[in-house]
């Protein structure tokens, strides 16, 4: 075969081959790149999930690292605050919560493992707006200073006394075991839940 044989190749059409290739290893670049990011959403990014909150369902946007403590007052809406960050790890109990009418720290729970489960949160206790009898004897005993364990206890007293109204002091005391007051209000807080145990067994 003679050079005149051969078919011309241009210089238009070398490079028009040349940018063909490229933009092929770009896409699948891209694909691959896709690809990836696709993995680290799955891994570390967020998931919409729905929690049944004090009779309601709230449908919140979170990662699944997301405390359901740190759900309940940064992704709710409106955010239940009434739940506190103090320790937020499991030491001190001042986010206690009801999980399916259980006592548990919230900041120890994955809000993505509570999405079939029953929360009720401080918030929650009060119907119509009537406080609770443990409630108001937290008020009436002034069983309180700068507020940040009270939500918590007033859960682990009325998860208390809901299971016995006649629980004695020393019950009481092991009940709220996990609730730490830095304040030192344990005197008042044990005069409102014994008070509050003898209104829920008719004794006003």
């Amino acid at each position: 075969m003679t050079l005149g044989d051969r078919s011309p190749v241009s210089r238009r059409s070398f490079l028009k081959g040349a940018g063909g290739v490229a933009a092929a290893g770009s896409a699948l670049g891209a694909a691959q790149a896709l690809s990836a990011s696709q993995q680290v959403e799955r891994l570390s990014g967020t998931t919409e999930i729905q929690l049944d909150i004090n009779g309601e369902k709230f449908k919140v946007r979170v990662e699944p690292r997301t405390s359901l403590l740190n759900a309940l007052r940064n992704h709710c809406e409106p955010p239940l605050t009434g739940t506190k960050i103090v320790c937020d790890r499991g030491s001190c109990g001042a986010c206690t919560v009801f999980v399916n009418k259980q006592p548990v720290y919230s900041c120890m729970l994955l809000a993505v493992d509570c999405t079939e489960k029953k929360i009720t949160t401080v918030e929650g206790l009060a119907v119509g707006g009537k406080l609770t009898h443990v409630q108001e004897e937290f008020v009436a005993h002034d069983a309180l200073m700068c507020g940040f364990c009270t939500p918590g206890f007033v859960m682990s007293v009325t998860a208390c006394l809901e299971k016995n109204p006649k629980a004695t002091r020393e019950e009481i005391q092991s009940a709220c075991s996990g609730n730490l007051c830095r304040c030192g209000t344990y005197p008042r807080i044990f005069e409102a839940a014994l008070a509050a145990g003898k209104k829920l067994q008719g004794g006003r």
